[in-house]
């Protein structure tokens, strides 16, 4: 199968992810530049990490009307598979693919550190090789990560069992002083009300190998990939 990579002005991070899906799980991979508008030949797209655009007005809130969006959107609205990270995340909820903002965090401070996610819902296209209530150890690496909603989105979102990840201590305990940004109910991550568009603000690319601190981003990704390819059978 094959991912697409979207590189907007600013993107860090499309190296990292390129390595986790081709160079660590063997799939193909290309780079999309910002002002394509094709991706047809795609299986899934991902939008990684950085500061698009350096991050001007709000983040994500430029990249959101380059080309390439709207043929993401369009992407999405046929079922394809959308993961956004960290700044990836920020673009999808300026675009309206995913419900809420991210917001500065609550400390003012940015935070590059390594997370624990509690798994809430283990039946996502992004979370099926996990388990429901399993953790993973993921870093995170961001100023603006402080997920925040109207209270009738929230209470749609977790009615739904669209929160994905939620900030936990290692054994999953989910708590107001693991939080790591002020975000509301310690949401690191939803999908879409389809299921097939997911954000997080953790970075799953920066966590392929137990030499760089840790694999349980492959989670994440094998759960497309296998979710894809059962797809096609």
């Amino acid at each position: 199968m094959k991912f697409g990579i979207v590189v907007f002005p600013g993107t860090w991070s499309e190296k990292d992810t390129h390595y986790a899906v081709n160079g660590v799980l063997g799939q193909d991979a290309e780079y999309i530049w910002h002002g394509d508008g094709q991706l047809d030949q795609y299986d899934a797209i991902v939008l990684p990490g950085g500061f698009s655009y350096g991050d001007f007005l709000r983040c994500g809130a430029i990249a959101r009307f380059s080309p390439v969006m709207e043929a993401v959107r369009e992407f999405a609205n046929r079922g394809g598979p959308v993961l956004g990270i960290c700044n990836g995340f920020q673009v999808l909820c300026e675009s309206g693919l995913l419900p809420g903002v991210l917001m500065r965090n609550d400390h003012l401070e940015f935070r590059c550190i390594w997370t624990d996610l509690k798994v809430e819902n283990a039946s996502t296209m992004f979370t099926s090789a996990a388990a429901d209530g399993q953790t993973l150890h993921i870093p995170m690496s961001h100023g603006e990560g402080n997920y925040q909603a109207d209270e009738a989105t929230i209470e749609q979102l977790e009615g739904n069992g669209q929160v994905v990840f939620r900030y936990a201590d290692a054994a999953g305990n989910v708590t107001s002083e693991i939080n790591p940004n002020g975000s509301i109910n310690n949401i690191a991550g939803i999908v879409n009300d389809r299921g097939n568009v997911m954000g997080m603000m953790p970075h799953p690319e920066k966590a392929s190998e137990k030499l760089i601190g840790g694999d349980d981003g492959n989670i994440i990704f094998n759960s497309m990939i296998e979710n894809i390819v059962s797809s096609f059978a």
